[in-house]
C-alpha cells in the first residue's frame, strides 16, 4: 500500500524544483498522489477495509490543502502540476 523508497526517490527526482528538493509542494503532492493511487487500487480488491479508506480520505484532504496553498501562492506552478499529475481540478 505504501510506496517503496526507490519509487519515492524517483518521484522526488521527477518533481523536484531544484537539487535536493524534498519539501516543495510539488514533491509533496506527487508523493501523496502516488500513495493515493496505491490505496485506491488496494481498496478495489478489499472493499470492506474501512481503516484504509479512512486513511485514503485523510491523504486526499492533505493533498487538497497543499494544492489550495500552491494555487494561492503561485497559480502557474499549480496549473502545471495539475497537468503533469493528471488531476481533475
Amino acid at each position: 500500500m505504501s510506496i517503496t523508497s526507490t519509487r519515492k526517490k524517483e518521484v522526488i527526482k521527477e518533481y523536484a524544483t531544484k537539487q535536493s528538493d524534498t519539501g516543495s509542494p510539488e514533491v509533496q503532492v506527487a508523493i501523496l498522489t502516488e500513495r493515493i493511487n496505491n490505496l485506491t487500487s488496494h481498496l478495489g480488491s478489499h472493499e470492506k477495509d474501512f481503516h484504509s479508506r479512512r486513511g485514503l480520505l485523510m491523504l486526499v484532504s492533505r493533498r487538497r490543502r497543499l494544492l489550495d496553498y500552491l494555487k494561492r501562492t503561485d497559480d502557474s506552478r499549480y496549473s502545471k502540476l495539475i497537468e503533469r499529475l493528471g488531476l481533475r481540478r
